[in-house]
């Protein structure tokens, strides 16, 4: 930095009182009192002393005030030297429940910036980000879910940050890790900033917004800068960038425009800025995130912020067109000299697109476009309700007054559900209204001392389980609210039993349980009557008689079976047929038929769990497979009519045809269309005596596709298939696949966003979503067909076992990863395929098996997407239309041009990218890090 000085009469003590006052100001921003309300911490730290960073003055502390459970670890010896700070040093891990919150007191409707840094830095030994398994797992900020941190094949000393801006819903603010069964959680560091009320007016209690990316341009010597710089901390990354950009500086302060304090940027971002050649028109910024690592962009809402001023020092003439998402965001637009302009629209999001903006020249300007800064956020939704606070509150109350260590008691106690803390039961019948806990569950808890008066101040408790613990003293007088079960049996309450209980028992408002009470030496009335005995008989009569009926049921089967050995094996099954048919529009099949049609049972041509499938021939020569169900697991069978009444109602060239259906008490079974090719898995691992070339393994996959897109999309109510797999994707003559095998499907309705119900699928094939939220979506199936695809590349199964056990999209990623795509190739394909449908294939599959539900395709898109990669598909059917929503209107060569910066072709022009020496369009890019 240069300063100038101009002297005058009595200078000397002026500039020694200027000297003076800078020097206050440094020590005052230095030596940050822990009074600003910063809370820094290092996650791990071993002693229990704070410390100074080095590089910015500021306190960091120990985590173990703010977080409960966890395990303290340093990262490996080996990268110690590599670590940019004391915080990515040490971290804490956390093997142990599904949800661990740290809690950061704060102050209720103030916004905070919070940042939580991970660098994994191979601290278990075990090499978890690079051997290429799935290393994932869930940030939330408060019960809401704020970020996936995803370090799937990432350098073990990458420092990754996540950073969001919120508004505290409480005097408490908790940021939480959450297991999602792919990679133990863990943390670096947690810091706390408080932000000025006025600052990002769009952040409010129901919309918070995590930093994608935030810059600053020009020619910037400092890697990244931050406090005590940004008085807020907030992390800027340097973009500095080759011709054709051109670093444009000023040693003149630029202040934020008179009324405008919603970012606070300081001056010297401000001074430094970057434009183009004046050879070149035009400039493109593009955002390409480095701390977050494996970020699915594909549905994210950004929120771009532009930071510009004015520096030339000559009277400008500047004016630009500002593009983003397809649509102009501002025209003609002119930056203030000296002064900053912060343009956004009105904290509108856009979708990410191919996350890049266009600054364009004016035919009136003179100057090219600039740019000083650009802050980038997507939208987190603050949409899920917390529990009642009086609740969270009571509960809070209740564990620190028993000490209680359960793991997953922290955070909220009853929301995100899935999460709710062991022993409570909560309403969440009211959907605009905050849960509220109506059971408590402490029974055999460890529980001493007296009865917490916390639990009867809830208002919506219903049942309070405390027995079988070691609680002393007397029965408070409590004013019982909603309270109806009361179980305080086996511990050590004496008496007396308050009139305000007596009176709410006698009435039958309240059932209570005191026996295995001292109390109870003294009453004798019906809550402390001794129940031994009658648990021992109830426990006689539901065990002890259940097992000699069953005994005298198996011994009746020996018997039966003994009689039967001396039986025909033909014996004449008309007597068992089912009176009442299933009123489907489909031929009843008789058991005399089926044995006729098969004949009698002899040529087996699959088996499974179900039972097993003959190959018949019915009267009029047509071929048919016959699937019986074993007749141990007819009582049991839940699969027979659902896929009767399903397939009763769906035709579809790729959905298997059923002929029939046989309805006896002896023998159930369903007649379909026989297959001649056998299925998929049989045809791409069943032996080297017929090999499916790359174009016939698309076809079937397309052919697949759009039998699910049919009932997905053309059934109502649409039906979700649930087992789809290659055995299931059965192939005729003509190898055209087939979908079959709709025993576990399920049907809903457009009212309904997801059926919960219970697990189903084949191992390899699940959606990992569905065991995390047990909802199911036709998402559900696009994830299976992912698999299947994969397959279909491959030819590996979707679990490999040797050397290591590998999920199939985790091996594809490492062999990927490793060398290069072709390495993932079916080697039976003989390297005859064309990369770049390879490529798209690829990159198609990978998009099926996103761990999130919402960043998958439909199987409409799929479909689209595998006829385009086919040569017999026509070029109309291959054009995919965009609906682009309302736009600005836009000069048709400006459009044009835009349109092929976003697609990536290049143009006539010169092009440059910040760290890339080749090609394309004039071009920033704001790649951080």
């Amino acid at each position: 930095m240069v300063i100038n000085f101009i002297c005058w009469p009595s200078t000397k003590l002026a500039w020694i009182s200027a000297l003076l006052l800078n020097l206050v100001m440094m020590i005052q921003v230095h030596g940050q009192p822990p009074s600003s309300g910063f809370i820094s911490i290092d996650c791990g730290l071993r002693n229990r002393s704070s410390y100074n960073d080095s590089a910015t003055g500021l306190r960091f502390d120990p985590d173990g005030g703010f977080v409960e459970g966890g395990m303290i670890k340093k990262i490996s010896h080996e990268f110690m030297d590599a670590a940019e700070n004391e915080q990515q040093k040490t971290l804490r891990s956390f093997p142990d429940g599904s949800r661990n919150c740290y809690t950061l007191p704060s102050t209720i409707g103030k916004k905070y910036l919070l940042r939580a840094t991970f660098t994994y830095g191979n601290y278990d030994g075990l090499n978890k980000t690079l051997d290429g398994s799935l290393f994932l797992f869930g940030l939330h900020i408060g019960v809401n879910s704020w970020a996936t941190v995803n370090l799937t094949n990432w350098d073990d000393t990458s420092l990754v940050r996540n950073e969001v801006l919120t508004v505290a819903p409480s005097n408490s603010l908790s940021a939480c890790l959450v297991n999602l069964g792919s990679g133990i959680p863990f943390i670096s560091s947690l810091e706390l900033r408080p932000l000025e009320d006025t600052m990002y007016p769009f952040v409010n209690t129901s919309v918070s917004i995590s930093l994608l990316s935030r810059t600053r341009f020009g020619n910037v010597t400092n890697f990244i800068t931050r406090y005590p710089t940004d008085k807020y901390d907030r992390f800027w990354d340097s973009d500095s960038t080759s011709y054709p950009g051109i670093n444009l500086s000023t040693t003149n302060k630029v202040e934020s425009l008179p009324g405008n304090n919603f970012f606070n940027i300081p001056s010297v971002i401000m001074q430094n800025a970057l434009t183009v050649d004046m050879n070149f028109s035009r400039s493109r910024i593009i955002i390409s995130p480095p701390e977050h690592p494996n970020l699915d962009t594909k549905n994210m809402q950004v929120l771009p912020i532009f930071h510009f001023a004015e520096i030339n020092g000559s009277n400008p003439n500047r004016r630009f067109d500002i593009y983003g998402a397809g649509e102009l965001l501002f025209s003609d637009f002119s930056p203030s000299r000296f002064r900053v302009d912060s343009m956004h629209q009105n904290g509108r999001f856009l979708p990410y697109a191919d996350g890049s903006f266009l600054l364009n020249k004016t035919g009136s300007s003179t100057l090219k476009p600039l740019i000083n800064a650009i802050e980038t956020y997507y939208l987190v939704r603050m949409d899920k309700l917390t529990t009642d606070s009086e609740d969270v509150n009571y509960m809070k109350e209740v564990k620190n007054h028993y000490n209680l260590t359960r793991i997953n008691w922290n955070g909220d106690p009853c929301s995100p559900r899935e999460y709710s803390w062991e022993g409570l039961t909560c309403d969440y019948s009211k959907s605009n209204q905050n849960p509220r806990v109506v059971s408590v569950n402490l029974s055999a808890s460890g529980l001493k001392g007296g009865l917490a008066i916390s639990f009867m101040n809830m208002v919506s408790l219903e049942n309070l389980d405390l027995s079988h613990n070691n609680l002393t003293g007397a029965i408070p007088d409590y004013q019982l609210k909603s309270l109806k079960i009361l179980n305080l049996s086996n511990n050590q309450l004496v008496g007396p039993i308050p009139d305000s209980i007596l009176q709410r028992v006698q009435a039958g408002l309240l059932d209570l349980r005191l026996e295995g009470n001292p109390i109870c030496s003294e009453v004798k009335d019906t809550y402390c009557s001794n129940k031994k005995n009658n648990t021992i008989q109830t426990m006689l009569i539901t065990v002890v008689v259940p097992v000699v009926v069953v005994a005298i049921l198996v011994l009746m089967c020996i018997i039966g079976k003994l009689c039967w050995k001396g039986k025909s094996d033909h014996e004449d099954y008309a007597m068992y047929e089912e009176e009442t048919s299933l009123h489907v529009d489909l031929r009843r099949f008789t058991y005399i038929e089926l044995k006729l049609i098969t004949n009698d049972f002899q040529s087996i041509i699959g088996k499974g769990g179900f039972g097993i499938v003959y190959h018949g021939k019915l009267e009029n020569g047509d071929e048919v497979a016959v699937k019986v169900l074993m007749e141990t697991s007819i009582a049991e069978s839940t699969d027979f009519f659902p896929e009767v009444q399903t397939l009763s109602k769906v035709h579809h060239k790729n959905l298997v045809t059923l002929k029939g259906y046989c309805q006896n008490k002896k023998c159930l079974a369903l007649i379909y269309d026989f297959m001649s090719r056998g299925n998929l898995q049989q045809l791409i691992r069943g032996g080297d005596d017929y090999s499916l070339n790359w174009e016939q393994r698309l076809h079937i996959a397309l052919d697949a596709a759009q039998g699910l897109e049919y009932l997905h999309e053309s059934c109502t109510p649409s039906i979700v298939h649930r087992d789809v797999k290659t055995p299931n994707i059965l192939l005729d003559k003509n190898l055209v696949g087939i979908i079959s095998d709709f025993g576990l499907s399920r049907a809903f309705n457009d009212a309904h966003t997801h059926i919960s119900t219970v697990a189903a699928g084949t191992l390899g094939y699940l959606d990992p979503e569905y065991h995390a939220t047990f909802q199911l979506t036709v998402k559900t199936d696009v994830y299976s067909f992912g698999i299947v695809l994969l397959e279909i590349i491959t030819g590996q199964p979707p679990v490999l076992m040797e050397p290591q056990t590998f999920h199939l999209p985790n091996w594809v990623r490492h062999k990927i990863a490793m060398g290069n795509i072709h390495d993932i190739v079916d080697k039976r394909l003989l390297d005859q395929y064309d990369a770049s449908s390879l490529q798209s294939v690829v990159d198609l599959a990978m998009n099926c098996v996103e761990n999130a539900a919402i960043h998958r395709p439909t199987m409409t898109e799929v479909v689209s997407r595998l006829k385009a990669l086919l040569p017999v598909v026509s070029s109309e059917k291959l054009s995919v239309s965009a609906s682009t929503g309302s736009m600005n209107p836009m000069d048709a060569e400006i459009r044009r041009q835009f349109q092929l910066t976003i697609s990536g072709v290049s143009n006539e022009e010169n092009s440059f990218q910040s760290g890339y020496g080749g090609g394309m369009s004039e071009l920033i890019h704001l790649s951080g890090r």
